[in-house]
């Protein structure tokens, strides 16, 4: 029979690897002298943008992470340490962790993974400064209409010469 200690590692290793599995990006926190409940609504907060804030062992963590693509940010994991699992966009996650880190200076960004490509501290403080997914797209959209509506405008204004061309010629013969 299986210590309770093992049987516990164990378990909390599988949900790390489940949480892995779903997320698209990982990212570290020191969060020491933080109180639980500060912790709480730091997690309600990232709740509502799709990740999950994961407290552990540091060894469970690095023996969970040692097999994964993700496992580049082992050397992030020292002290007391939270894994913030993101299954969607990283930008919203990044801008609330960004204010709590304003608000709670005991809690530090370590780091972490953003698509298979390790980021570091400054990178997560630049995507807190991206705007959202659709506000992007926007812009985008924005930005590929504008020489089409340009060229319209052109042409547009070629024909009302033309047009204003054609009415001063009718004036004259009218006359």
């Amino acid at each position: 029979m299986k210590k309770i200690s093992i049987i516990i590692r164990e378990t909390t290793e599988n949900r790390i690897k489940n949480f892995l599995s779903e997320s698209e990006s990982v990212f570290v926190v020191t969060y020491s002298k933080v109180s639980s409940p500060d912790l709480c609504n730091l997690r309600q907060s990232l709740r509502g943008s799709n990740a999950t804030l994961f407290v552990t062992k540091n060894s469970v963590a690095r023996r969970a992470l040692k097999n994964s693509a993700l496992e580049n940010i082992t050397p992030f994991i020292q002290g007391p340490c939270g894994l913030i699992f993101i299954k969607d966009e990283p930008v919203g996650v990044s801008k609330i962790l960004c204010e709590f880190v304003k608000a709670h200076e005991q809690l530090k960004l370590e780091g972490g993974i953003f698509k298979d490509k390790v980021i570091n501290v400054s990178d997560i403080q630049n995507l807190a400064k991206l705007p959202p997914k659709e506000i992007l797209r926007t812009q985008l959209v924005i930005g590929l209409k504008s020489p089409i509506f340009n060229i319209v405008m052109v042409l547009k204004g070629n024909l009302r010469k033309v047009v204003y061309c054609l009415q001063q010629i009718k004036d004259k013969k009218g006359k």
